[in-house]
């Protein structure tokens, strides 16, 4: 069972599918073969039981970071991180929702699904986010926000409008 996934290419060139399996309750992450196309067969199993998906994953000054929603149907829950210095785990949950401003406590009725590094600009990162309309799928939409890093502190707050320039004030 491979559910609500993304793929993450590491800096060596590796890459990793990150799943929701057994039901939902358990985060997989599995080494993909080097063509990139099946499962290696050396994978992990993650959050046992705690029922994560949306993964959305990072790598940040040499540490893995990954935000990952609640199984709640089509409703919106609040965010989580959680931290790993090997990318096949340990995976550990940081305690603070990474989500600030309007509707953080719901994700922004959003929910994760990749994180973009911005191309020429280090350590900023974009958390991309699916908004979904339950009663009209074909109308849902997507939520772009900046990541913010401070001192060793990852936010995404709420903004109504902002552009890359707001890299350049976080540095």
């Amino acid at each position: 069972m491979s559910r609500d996934q993304t793929i993450f290419v590491d800096d060596d060139g590796k890459a990793y599918q990150f799943y929701s399996s057994e039901n939902n309750e358990t985060m997989y992450i599995s080494l993909l073969t080097d063509d990139y196309l099946k499962p290696s067969g050396k994978f992990t199993r993650n959050f046992i039981k705690k029922s994560r998906e949306a993964p959305a994953v990072f790598k940040h000054k040499g540490k893995y970071y990954m935000l990952s929603s609640g199984c709640t149907g089509w409703d919106p829950n609040m965010a989580e991180l959680a931290v790993a210095d090997n990318i096949m785990g340990e995976w550990k949950t940081i305690d603070y929702n990474p989500c600030t401003g309007t509707d953080a406590d719901k994700t922004f009725f959003a929910q994760s699904t990749y994180v973009l590094p911005v191309a020429g600009k280090e350590n900023a990162f974009i958390a991309l986010f699916d908004r979904w309309n339950k009663k009209d799928l074909e109308n849902s939409r997507y939520v772009w926000l900046p990541i913010v890093i401070k001192n060793d502190s990852i936010t995404i707050p709420w903004k109504d409008k902002w552009d890359l320039n707001i890299f350049k004030m976080l540095k």
